[in-house]
């Protein structure tokens, strides 16, 4: 799904950023440019950032889980 139509930015390309290691929502703006233009997207953009943060997390406890 697109989130910034501005700069053709989609959730997977925010999700893609996220595996890729941005854990800031600067970082993620800077990586796809979403929210930098009109900015109508950043609440949406957030909340796709922080799920894909959260899940990351959880990610990485289980696979240290799993290590132990």
């Amino acid at each position: 799904m697109y989130v910034c139509l501005c700069k053709g930015v989609s959730d997977r390309q925010i999700r893609q950023s996220v595996d890729d290691g941005a854990r800031s929502w600067r970082q993620i703006q800077n990586e796809t440019g979403c929210a930098t233009q009109c900015g109508k997207c950043a609440c949406v953009g957030k909340q796709i950032m922080r799920d894909a943060v959260r899940e990351a997390m959880v990610a990485d406890v289980e696979s240290l889980a799993y290590a132990v």
